[in-house]
């Protein structure tokens, strides 16, 4: 390989999208190895494994679903702040689906008869699983009516359903958290396939937006809703379907990312369950180069993200950092984000590293 083709390689590699996620990555992974002992050990448990790293990944999974609907939405200029919220009315929903009967003003007496059945369920998965995912689509869709038919700001537009959601979530309840027994269901959270059966989840879902996005003009017409609306109304692009359509994107994988939290918990918790995550979610996309204003997205770039916020929580808790601690850090990993990718300190890195390829 000569000169001009390394330098070639390097530009296109650090004005790649999937730069500055991996080397965040890449640093915090390198810190932890040299900080926290045995962090990089994996066990091997009945065929399933184990570790540190294997607990980042599951638990990065949830906002790794989250973050791909939150991608499309960013990439069209707007934002969802309830996706928290609607996690938990799909967690709700889920458990009141499974278990009806202990909503009532007083518990049933054979309640340990629920307990020490792992198959009782009053409705089929399927079903489950298919209403969840309903719910949550209709409340995706009741965003983009908001923002895309009544032009209602995203922020103010989703803030109602922020809000309302968790209202909803215990009105559907009747404000009992719901113990789920379950234990099909359960493994979606907490299943295992020699990784965590979340992660698959992530990834399939991933596969399938990622299909739906570039193998299809959808994924243009969204760059092009998010660079310039008024442009791509008059060249033809239907503004307010192309809008409709990753909030109800957005609405499903929150849907999905509630199933996640709750068969993992076995609990509605409609106070929990969800909280502040939209914030973890509007980071990792942030992290992942999509712009605020809309534009250009990569949808790995921000799965990378969601990585990247998993390992700092799960470097900070390793080190013995206090929860209550971990939201300061998480802005100071913003406020680095904002800086790095300025225009003036990204020419300086593609500057820095052409150098270094002419001299090699």
């Amino acid at each position: 390989m000569n000169k001009s083709s390394v330098s070639l390689f390097i530009d296109k590699f650090t004005s790649s999208r999937l730069f500055y996620p991996l080397l965040a990555l890449a640093l915090i992974l390198v810190l932890d190895g040299i900080f926290i002992p045995d962090f990089f050990s994996i066990q091997v448990r009945n065929g399933d494994l184990y570790g540190r790293v294997i607990d980042i990944m599951r638990n990065a999974s949830t906002v790794m679903v989250l973050a791909l609907g939150m991608t499309l939405v960013i990439a069209t200029g707007g934002i969802d702040l309830s996706v928290g919220a609607v996690m938990a009315i799909a967690a709700s929903v889920a458990a009141i689906m499974m278990n009806p009967v202990i909503i009532g003003l007083e518990l049933p007496p054979d309640l340990m008869k629920f307990m020490n059945d792992p198959n009782f369920t009053y409705s089929p998965l399927w079903e489950v699983i298919l209403v969840t995912l309903l719910v949550a689509i209709i409340c995706g869709a009741w965003n983009g009516a908001l923002v895309a038919h009544m032009k209602i700001q995203p922020m103010v537009g989703t803030l109602i359903l922020m809000i309302a959601g968790r209202g909803i979530a215990q009105l559907i309840t009747n404000g009992v958290r719901i113990q789920i027994f379950y234990q099909p269901y359960a493994y979606i959270g907490q299943g295992w396939a020699v990784l965590p059966f979340s992660l698959y989840l992530a990834f399939i879902l991933f596969g399938l937006i990622w299909l739906l996005v570039r193998k299809t003009s959808i994924g243009m017409f969204i760059e092009s809703v998010g660079i310039n609306p008024k442009a791509s109304f008059y060249s033809g692009i239907n503004e307010k379907n192309i809008k409709m359509l990753v909030y109800i994107i957005c609405g499903l994988c929150a849907g999905i990312a509630g199933l996640i939290a709750s068969s993992n918990i076995k609990t509605s918790d409609a106070n929990n369950i969800g909280w502040a995550i939209e914030l973890d979610a509007i980071l990792a996309v942030v992290i992942g180069g999509t712009s605020m204003a809309g534009g250009r997205f990569s949808l790995l770039a921000s799965m990378i993200g969601a990585m990247v916020i998993q390992a700092i929580t799960t470097s900070m808790y390793a080190i013995g950092v206090p929860a209550f601690a971990l939201q300061a850090i998480k802005g100071f990993v913003v406020v680095l984000v904002i800086f790095l990718y300025a225009e003036p300190v990204r020419a300086f890195f593609q500057k820095l590293t052409l150098r270094k390829a002419v001299k090699a």
